[in-house]
Protein backbone atom coordinates (compact mmCIF):
# COMPACT_ATOMS: atom_id res chain seq x y z
CA UNK A 1 0.00 0.00 0.00
CA UNK A 2 1.17 3.56 -0.61
CA UNK A 3 0.28 5.86 1.88
CA UNK A 4 -0.81 9.34 0.96
CA UNK A 5 -1.21 12.44 3.35
CA UNK A 6 -3.88 14.43 2.01
CA UNK A 7 -2.85 17.30 3.86
CA UNK A 8 0.72 18.74 4.23
CA UNK A 9 2.19 22.27 3.76
CA UNK A 10 5.39 23.69 2.18
CA UNK A 11 7.46 26.88 1.62
CA UNK A 12 10.85 26.38 0.33
CA UNK A 13 13.88 28.58 0.88
CA UNK A 14 13.68 29.22 -3.03
CA UNK A 15 9.72 30.12 -2.52
CA UNK A 16 10.52 32.13 0.02
CA UNK A 17 13.56 33.87 -2.21
CA UNK A 18 11.75 33.82 -5.39
CA UNK A 19 9.04 36.05 -3.33
CA UNK A 20 11.16 38.41 -2.30
CA UNK A 21 12.99 38.59 -6.00
CA UNK A 22 9.71 39.53 -7.74
CA UNK A 23 7.27 40.76 -4.44
CA UNK A 24 9.77 42.28 -1.88
CA UNK A 25 6.79 43.83 0.24
CA UNK A 26 5.17 40.11 0.80
CA UNK A 27 7.92 38.09 1.67
CA UNK A 28 8.46 35.68 4.46
CA UNK A 29 11.12 36.82 6.73
CA UNK A 30 12.65 33.10 8.11
CA UNK A 31 14.88 33.58 11.27
CA UNK A 32 16.53 30.64 12.44
CA UNK A 33 16.35 29.68 15.92
CA UNK A 34 18.23 26.20 16.14
CA UNK A 35 18.63 23.24 13.66
CA UNK A 36 15.27 22.28 14.11
CA UNK A 37 12.85 25.53 14.01
CA UNK A 38 12.98 29.25 12.69
CA UNK A 39 10.84 32.17 13.04
CA UNK A 40 8.40 32.85 10.23
CA UNK A 41 7.15 36.33 9.61
CA UNK A 42 4.96 37.53 6.96
CA UNK A 43 2.81 40.98 7.29
CA UNK A 44 1.12 40.62 10.76
CA UNK A 45 1.81 36.58 11.29
CA UNK A 46 4.54 35.90 13.34
CA UNK A 47 4.83 31.63 13.42
CA UNK A 48 7.19 30.49 16.49
CA UNK A 49 8.20 27.60 16.03
CA UNK A 50 8.42 27.25 12.06
CA UNK A 51 9.77 23.65 11.76
CA UNK A 52 12.44 22.95 9.58
CA UNK A 53 10.43 20.33 7.45
CA UNK A 54 8.61 23.32 5.84
CA UNK A 55 11.81 23.83 4.35
CA UNK A 56 14.48 20.92 3.95
CA UNK A 57 13.55 18.50 1.83
CA UNK A 58 15.61 15.35 3.10
CA UNK A 59 14.04 16.28 6.49
CA UNK A 60 10.69 16.09 5.24
CA UNK A 61 11.50 12.90 3.54
CA UNK A 62 12.99 11.59 6.57
CA UNK A 63 10.12 12.07 8.35
CA UNK A 64 8.13 10.39 6.23
CA UNK A 65 9.96 7.47 6.25
CA UNK A 66 9.70 7.99 10.12
CA UNK A 67 5.92 8.12 10.06
CA UNK A 68 5.60 5.51 7.40
CA UNK A 69 4.04 8.22 4.93
CA UNK A 70 4.72 7.55 1.02
CA UNK A 71 3.58 10.60 -0.50
CA UNK A 72 2.40 14.01 0.93
CA UNK A 73 -0.12 16.12 -1.23
CA UNK A 74 1.60 19.80 -0.74
CA UNK A 75 0.10 22.76 -0.35
CA UNK A 76 1.20 26.21 1.09
CA UNK A 77 1.66 27.31 4.35
CA UNK A 78 -1.95 29.25 5.19
CA UNK A 79 0.26 32.04 5.90
CA UNK A 80 0.91 32.93 2.38
CA UNK A 81 -2.90 33.04 1.29
CA UNK A 82 -2.17 36.64 1.80
CA UNK A 83 -6.31 37.54 0.95
CA UNK A 84 -5.68 41.02 2.57
CA UNK A 85 -2.93 42.25 0.55
CA UNK A 86 -3.10 43.87 -2.74
CA UNK A 87 -4.76 41.12 -5.34
CA UNK A 88 -2.15 41.54 -7.84
CA UNK A 89 0.69 41.59 -5.69
CA UNK A 90 -0.81 38.20 -3.65
CA UNK A 91 -1.16 36.56 -7.13
CA UNK A 92 2.21 36.83 -8.21
CA UNK A 93 2.95 35.19 -5.36
CA UNK A 94 0.64 32.38 -5.63
CA UNK A 95 2.14 32.26 -9.20
CA UNK A 96 5.13 31.72 -7.74
CA UNK A 97 4.12 28.84 -5.35
CA UNK A 98 2.18 27.39 -7.55
CA UNK A 99 4.86 27.18 -10.11
CA UNK A 100 7.53 25.71 -7.55
CA UNK A 101 5.26 22.98 -6.65
CA UNK A 102 4.75 21.74 -9.91
CA UNK A 103 8.56 21.18 -10.30
CA UNK A 104 8.55 19.55 -6.90
CA UNK A 105 6.09 17.16 -8.25
CA UNK A 106 7.85 16.75 -11.94
CA UNK A 107 11.30 16.09 -9.67
CA UNK A 108 9.47 13.82 -7.41
CA UNK A 109 7.31 12.13 -9.22
CA UNK A 110 6.15 9.28 -6.65
CA UNK A 111 6.69 11.46 -3.37
CA UNK A 112 4.11 14.61 -4.17
CA UNK A 113 1.66 15.37 -5.84
CA UNK A 114 0.49 19.42 -5.53
CA UNK A 115 -2.31 21.63 -4.75
CA UNK A 116 -2.49 24.87 -5.71
CA UNK A 117 -3.81 28.58 -3.74
CA UNK A 118 -4.94 31.78 -5.55
CA UNK A 119 -5.50 34.97 -4.42
CA UNK A 120 -9.23 34.69 -3.84
CA UNK A 121 -9.78 38.74 -2.83
CA UNK A 122 -9.18 38.86 -6.99
CA UNK A 123 -11.72 36.44 -8.07
CA UNK A 124 -11.18 36.86 -11.75
CA UNK A 125 -7.54 36.60 -11.60
CA UNK A 126 -7.93 33.98 -9.46
CA UNK A 127 -9.86 31.85 -11.45
CA UNK A 128 -7.01 32.47 -14.44
CA UNK A 129 -4.38 31.71 -11.92
CA UNK A 130 -5.89 28.60 -11.10
CA UNK A 131 -6.32 27.48 -14.44
CA UNK A 132 -2.55 28.08 -15.41
CA UNK A 133 -1.97 25.60 -11.93
CA UNK A 134 -4.01 23.04 -13.02
CA UNK A 135 -3.14 22.98 -17.35
CA UNK A 136 0.04 24.53 -17.23
CA UNK A 137 1.63 23.20 -13.89
CA UNK A 138 0.51 19.78 -13.20
CA UNK A 139 -1.76 20.56 -9.90
CA UNK A 140 -4.33 18.62 -8.56
CA UNK A 141 -6.29 21.05 -6.15
CA UNK A 142 -6.80 24.24 -4.50
CA UNK A 143 -6.19 24.80 -1.18
CA UNK A 144 -8.58 27.71 0.44
CA UNK A 145 -8.49 29.68 3.31
CA UNK A 146 -12.04 29.78 5.60
CA UNK A 147 -12.41 33.30 4.54
CA UNK A 148 -11.36 36.15 2.36
CA UNK A 149 -10.62 39.21 4.23
CA UNK A 150 -13.69 38.46 6.57
CA UNK A 151 -16.15 37.52 3.90
CA UNK A 152 -17.45 33.94 3.77
CA UNK A 153 -17.00 31.54 1.04
CA UNK A 154 -20.36 31.80 -0.24
CA UNK A 155 -19.86 35.59 -1.20
CA UNK A 156 -20.85 35.62 -4.98
CA UNK A 157 -18.02 36.92 -6.28
CA UNK A 158 -15.89 34.39 -5.80
CA UNK A 159 -17.98 31.93 -8.12
CA UNK A 160 -15.57 32.53 -10.68
CA UNK A 161 -12.78 30.43 -8.72
CA UNK A 162 -15.48 27.84 -7.95
CA UNK A 163 -16.48 27.72 -11.84
CA UNK A 164 -12.79 26.58 -12.79
CA UNK A 165 -13.32 23.96 -9.94
CA UNK A 166 -16.31 22.26 -10.71
CA UNK A 167 -14.72 21.89 -14.69
CA UNK A 168 -11.92 20.45 -13.30
CA UNK A 169 -13.57 18.30 -10.88
CA UNK A 170 -10.76 19.28 -7.87
CA UNK A 171 -10.25 18.54 -4.33
CA UNK A 172 -10.23 21.87 -2.48
CA UNK A 173 -8.64 21.65 0.78
CA UNK A 174 -10.21 24.22 3.36
CA UNK A 175 -8.24 25.34 6.05
CA UNK A 176 -8.94 27.74 9.03
CA UNK A 177 -7.44 31.04 8.57
CA UNK A 178 -7.86 34.50 9.93
CA UNK A 179 -10.36 33.22 13.10
CA UNK A 180 -13.29 34.78 13.81
CA UNK A 181 -13.36 36.22 17.54
CA UNK A 182 -9.87 36.11 17.59
CA UNK A 183 -9.92 39.28 20.30
CA UNK A 184 -11.45 36.93 22.68
CA UNK A 185 -8.71 33.99 22.09
CA UNK A 186 -5.82 35.57 23.33
CA UNK A 187 -5.20 33.41 26.14
CA UNK A 188 -4.08 29.64 26.54
CA UNK A 189 -3.55 29.23 22.49
CA UNK A 190 -7.68 29.29 21.78
CA UNK A 191 -7.01 31.05 18.16
CA UNK A 192 -6.22 27.39 17.45
CA UNK A 193 -7.63 24.86 19.92
CA UNK A 194 -11.35 26.77 19.74
CA UNK A 195 -10.62 29.19 16.94
CA UNK A 196 -9.26 27.05 13.75
CA UNK A 197 -12.26 24.26 14.31
CA UNK A 198 -14.76 26.71 14.46
CA UNK A 199 -13.51 28.62 11.64
CA UNK A 200 -13.78 25.54 9.47
CA UNK A 201 -17.75 24.73 10.67
CA UNK A 202 -18.35 28.82 9.70
CA UNK A 203 -16.97 27.82 5.93
CA UNK A 204 -18.79 24.68 5.82
CA UNK A 205 -22.16 26.03 6.80
CA UNK A 206 -21.25 29.18 4.07
CA UNK A 207 -20.55 26.51 1.33
CA UNK A 208 -23.83 24.59 2.21
CA UNK A 209 -26.89 27.02 2.71
CA UNK A 210 -25.01 29.69 0.50
CA UNK A 211 -25.50 27.19 -2.08
CA UNK A 212 -21.49 26.73 -3.06
CA UNK A 213 -21.78 23.11 -3.65
CA UNK A 214 -25.46 22.57 -4.59
CA UNK A 215 -24.66 25.00 -7.65
CA UNK A 216 -20.91 22.97 -8.14
CA UNK A 217 -21.23 19.39 -7.36
CA UNK A 218 -18.07 18.14 -9.33
CA UNK A 219 -16.22 20.10 -6.31
CA UNK A 220 -14.97 17.85 -3.70
CA UNK A 221 -14.80 20.46 -0.54
CA UNK A 222 -12.22 18.85 2.27
CA UNK A 223 -13.09 19.96 5.62
CA UNK A 224 -9.52 20.01 7.67
CA UNK A 225 -9.08 19.03 11.09
CA UNK A 226 -12.18 16.18 11.09
CA UNK A 227 -14.41 18.59 9.72
CA UNK A 228 -14.16 21.04 12.94
CA UNK A 229 -17.68 20.72 14.62
CA UNK A 230 -19.05 20.05 11.39
CA UNK A 231 -19.59 16.29 11.85
CA UNK A 232 -21.60 17.09 14.94
CA UNK A 233 -23.49 19.69 14.26
CA UNK A 234 -25.02 18.31 11.19
CA UNK A 235 -27.77 17.56 12.52
CA UNK A 236 -28.76 20.82 13.56
CA UNK A 237 -28.27 22.34 10.74
CA UNK A 238 -31.07 19.79 8.96
CA UNK A 239 -32.94 21.06 11.60
CA UNK A 240 -33.06 24.50 10.96
CA UNK A 241 -33.43 24.06 7.50
CA UNK A 242 -36.75 22.74 8.79
CA UNK A 243 -37.91 24.80 11.21
CA UNK A 244 -36.47 28.62 9.96
CA UNK A 245 -36.75 30.14 6.53
CA UNK A 246 -33.14 31.88 7.10
CA UNK A 247 -31.50 28.86 5.78
CA UNK A 248 -33.34 29.12 2.64
CA UNK A 249 -32.05 32.61 1.20
CA UNK A 250 -29.89 30.47 -1.01
CA UNK A 251 -29.47 26.88 -0.66
CA UNK A 252 -32.93 25.51 -3.02
CA UNK A 253 -32.20 21.33 -1.94
CA UNK A 254 -31.90 19.89 1.37
CA UNK A 255 -29.17 20.74 2.93
CA UNK A 256 -28.48 16.98 3.75
CA UNK A 257 -27.30 16.62 0.06
CA UNK A 258 -24.33 19.62 0.35
CA UNK A 259 -23.55 17.93 3.48
CA UNK A 260 -23.13 14.25 1.93
CA UNK A 261 -20.40 15.61 -0.11
CA UNK A 262 -17.94 16.99 2.35
CA UNK A 263 -15.21 14.77 2.60
CA UNK A 264 -12.86 15.33 6.06
CA UNK A 265 -9.20 14.35 6.49
CA UNK A 266 -8.40 12.26 9.34
CA UNK A 267 -6.78 14.88 11.97
CA UNK A 268 -8.82 13.87 15.23
CA UNK A 269 -6.14 13.40 17.87
CA UNK A 270 -8.09 10.75 19.22
CA UNK A 271 -9.64 7.36 18.65
CA UNK A 272 -13.50 7.69 20.03
CA UNK A 273 -14.01 11.25 17.48
CA UNK A 274 -12.58 9.05 14.52
CA UNK A 275 -15.10 6.28 15.15
CA UNK A 276 -17.76 8.61 15.35
CA UNK A 277 -16.61 10.36 11.88
CA UNK A 278 -16.03 7.39 10.39
CA UNK A 279 -19.71 6.17 11.24
CA UNK A 280 -21.36 9.59 10.60
CA UNK A 281 -20.04 9.51 7.07
CA UNK A 282 -18.60 6.82 5.92
CA UNK A 283 -15.45 4.87 4.91
CA UNK A 284 -15.39 6.48 1.29
CA UNK A 285 -15.48 10.52 2.54
CA UNK A 286 -12.47 10.79 4.95
CA UNK A 287 -8.61 10.81 3.63
CA UNK A 288 -5.52 10.48 5.78
CA UNK A 289 -4.08 14.11 6.86
CA UNK A 290 -1.61 15.32 9.25
CA UNK A 291 -1.31 18.96 8.84
CA UNK A 292 2.47 18.29 8.94
CA UNK A 293 4.59 19.22 9.11
CA UNK A 294 2.78 22.05 12.35
CA UNK A 295 2.69 20.80 15.78
CA UNK A 296 -1.12 21.00 16.02
CA UNK A 297 -0.92 18.76 13.31
CA UNK A 298 0.07 14.71 14.23
CA UNK A 299 3.48 12.81 13.75
CA UNK A 300 1.42 9.86 14.38
CA UNK A 301 -1.42 9.46 11.63
CA UNK A 302 -0.62 6.02 10.55
CA UNK A 303 -0.66 4.38 13.98
CA UNK A 304 -4.14 6.33 15.07
CA UNK A 305 -5.73 4.80 12.31
CA UNK A 306 -4.81 1.42 13.19
CA UNK A 307 -5.34 1.87 16.56
CA UNK A 308 -8.94 3.30 15.68
CA UNK A 309 -9.85 1.24 12.79
CA UNK A 310 -9.75 -2.55 13.29
CA UNK A 311 -11.17 -3.44 9.51
CA UNK A 312 -8.23 -3.71 7.36
CA UNK A 313 -10.49 -2.61 4.07
CA UNK A 314 -11.57 0.49 5.65
CA UNK A 315 -7.79 1.71 6.84
CA UNK A 316 -6.81 1.33 3.35
CA UNK A 317 -9.25 3.75 2.09
CA UNK A 318 -8.39 6.63 3.91
CA UNK A 319 -4.34 5.64 3.49
CA UNK A 320 -4.23 5.30 -0.17
CA UNK A 321 -7.40 4.29 -2.11
CA UNK A 322 -9.54 7.46 -1.54
CA UNK A 323 -6.60 9.82 -2.25
CA UNK A 324 -6.01 8.21 -5.16
CA UNK A 325 -9.94 8.90 -6.42
CA UNK A 326 -9.93 12.73 -5.35
CA UNK A 327 -6.70 13.22 -6.95
CA UNK A 328 -7.45 10.79 -9.92
CA UNK A 329 -4.29 8.89 -9.63
CA UNK A 330 -3.50 5.77 -12.15
CA UNK A 331 -3.26 2.29 -9.51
Amino acid sequence: MTVIDSHTHILTEAMIAAIAKEVPSLAPRLTRVDDDSAVLEILDVKQNPFPRSAWDLERRFAEMAAQRVDMHVVCNIPHTFLYEADGALADTVSEIQNEAIGALVRAHPTRFIGMATVAMQSPTRAAATLERAITAHGLRGLHVGSNVAGRNLDDLALDPVWEVADRHGLFVLVHPHKVVAAQRMGSYYLTNLVGNPLETTIAAASLVFGGVIERHPNIRFCLSHAGGFTPFQAGRFRHGWKVRKEPHVRLKGDPAESLARFVYDSITHAPGPLRFLLEEVGADRIVFGTDYPFDMGTTRGVEEIEEAIPDAAVRAKLLEGNARRFFKLEG
